[in-house]
C-alpha cells in the first residue's frame, strides 16, 4: 500500500464530502487565517479535478489561479468566489455569535 500525502488525503475527503468541504472552509474564515486558507483552497482544487478543470469552470486563466493559489497569494473577492462556485460551494456572511 503506498502512502499518501496529507494533501492527497484531505483532497479525498473533500472530493467525497462536499459540506465537508463547506464547513472546512467556514471554520478557516472564522479563524480569519489565510495561510490555512490558502493550503485548503489547494486541497480543493486538487479535488475537484486540479488547477486547469477548475480554471476553466470557474473562467479564470490557469497561471493566474496557481499564483492565487500560491503561498502568497492574496485571492481577489471576485476569483475566491468564482473559485467557490466552480467547487458548488459560495462565499455567505453570518452575524457573529456574541453570546
Amino acid at each position: 500500500m503506498k502512502d499518501r500525502s496529507h494533501d492527497e488525503a484531505m483532497a479525498e475527503l473533500f472530493r467525497g464530502d462536499l459540506a465537508l468541504a463547506a464547513e472546512t472552509l467556514d471554520q478557516i474564515l472564522a479563524e480569519g487565517d489565510q495561510a490555512e486558507l490558502m493550503i485548503a483552497l489547494r486541497q480543493m482544487t486538487s479535488a475537484y479535478g486540479g488547477v486547469s478543470a477548475v480554471a476553466q469552470a470557474a473562467d479564470l486563466n490557469p497561471t493566474q489561479l496557481y499564483r492565487t493559489l500560491s503561498d502568497k497569494g492574496n485571492p481577489e473577492l471576485r476569483g475566491l468566489t468564482a473559485i467557490l462556485k466552480a467547487m458548488g460551494l459560495r462565499l455567505s456572511v453570518r452575524p457573529i455569535d456574541m453570546a
